[in-house]
């Protein structure tokens, strides 16, 4: 069974949580970093992205880079921009997008049960990334940004989040500048704490939607403290990492779509002519089309919208992998017909969330793009079914909206 336990976080006092919040360091390069920040202080990306503070010219791997960070931190906390918890708590986080609501447990997680697969992956990951956010978290001594996990959801786990949200004031309630609204509460009775903790552990296994870059990071960091302190008990910060919880009946995954730069030689009607094989193709005259079932994919090209509906038999409907809309897309198109052989590393594809919606599809093709193909969001079932069977997803198979804010919750790491 999967451990969760509260810590003592340190997080911005009510007033400033607003300007203290960050979208996630890897939505951003460093030159829309520092455009984010103008006039902002506060904002956690001079922690996440301290390269903005520093001269353009400096490599954003520089050891400077690390060094401020951690910098940063501390004056944050100097200043009093941040406080930390007298004793251990969980907390409540909850998001409101369009009107959709969702409420996840911060806590912290194992790394102990991320090495032993309790905490489920479902993502490869890239070592120049991983070095990155060790380095990170290393040099500031913190989980600077949490680890957006799911499990399968129990009532008992939900209510009390439920009760105590009804019950309770918020620490933090604001809109952000994206219109996305934010509420915290801080769950400090210890009998609630302890119900919470023994309801956790009776969930067998958790699952990362997203941050494996971020998780394997922490973990790696945890090993190496470890090794450095060979007399430790397990009970030390870092053998624990900074997460959010959230059931997965209140998760949504958006399209991850893809557009490809050139047809790879072909014509536009021999291109139509292999796809045949594999789709079942009608001209798709209303509007955008935006897929409604899995199997069909929505595809733009040369200035018109087409539904894709897969025929079958040209994927396996009993392995978890292989029967996604992802994965047929790449086997039967990106690579044998458009030359795509690796999504990772080409430059001739690239990859859109569904945040953006298919009038971002429209204006890359008719800006120059070849061909652009709209998918029907990856289940949270397969999400979890794949990881269940120790599979690996193809990349960009999911997107999830809304993304959580860094800045709220900082994990220390030291005592």
């Amino acid at each position: 069974m999967a451990v969760f336990r509260p810590f003592q976080a340190i997080r911005p006092t009510p007033g400033l949580a607003s300007k203290v919040a960050a979208l996630p360091y890897d939505v951003m390069n460093s030159q829309e970093a520092r455009e984010m920040v103008q006039g902002n202080p506060y904002s956690f990306l001079h922690v996440d992205k301290a390269e903005i503070d520093l001269d353009p010219s400096i490599d954003i791997y520089d050891e400077q880079v690390y060094e401020k960070a951690a910098f940063n931190l501390r004056k944050m906390q100097e200043d009093g921009i941040y406080i930390q918890d007298e004793k251990p708590c969980f907390y409540i986080y909850q998001q409101i997008m369009d009107g959709r609501a969702q409420a996840g447990i911060v806590g912290c997680a194992s790394i102990d049960d991320y090495l032993n697969d309790h905490v489920k992956k479902h993502e490869l990951t890239r070592a120049d990334k991983e070095a990155d956010r060790i380095h990170h978290v290393d040099t500031c001594d913190a989980n600077t940004g949490p680890i957006f996990l799911t499990y399968r959801a129990r009532e008992e786990i939900s209510g009390m989040m439920k009760a105590w949200m009804r019950e309770h004031d918020p620490v933090y309630d604001f809109v952000a500048e994206d219109g996305i609204t934010h509420t915290v509460w801080v769950i400090d009775c210890e009998e609630s704490i302890e119900k919470l903790q023994e309801n956790f552990a009776a969930v067998p296994d958790f699952y990362i939607a997203d941050g494996h870059h971020r998780a394997a990071s922490a973990v790696r960091v945890g090993e190496r403290r470890r090794a450095a302190h060979p007399e430790y008990t397990g009970k030390e910060e870092f053998n624990f990492f900074l997460a959010v919880l959230f059931p997965d009946e209140e998760l949504k995954i958006l399209d991850y779509n893809r557009v490809v730069h050139d047809l790879n030689g072909n014509s536009k009607e021999i291109f139509m002519e292999k796809l045949s094989s594999i789709f079942e193709i009608s001209q798709y005259t209303d509007g955008m089309c935006k897929p409604q079932e899995k199997h069909s994919i929505g595809m733009y090209l040369d200035g018109a919208w087409y539904l894709l509906r897969v025929k079958e038999g040209c994927y396996d409907s009993n392995d978890p992998v292989e029967c996604l809309d992802v994965s047929i897309l790449q086997k039967n198109v990106l690579t044998p017909i458009l030359g795509i052989e690796d999504p990772r590393t080409s430059e001739r594809i690239s990859f859109v969330g569904g945040i953006r919606g298919l009038g971002e599809l429209e204006r890359l093709v008719d800006g120059g793009w070849a061909v652009a193909f709209a998918m029907y969001p990856t289940g949270l079932d397969d999400l979890m079914n794949i990881a269940d069977t120790n599979n690996i997803m193809p990349p960009k198979s999911t997107w999830f909206e809304p993304k959580l804010r860094s800045g709220i919750f900082v994990h220390k790491l030291s005592e």
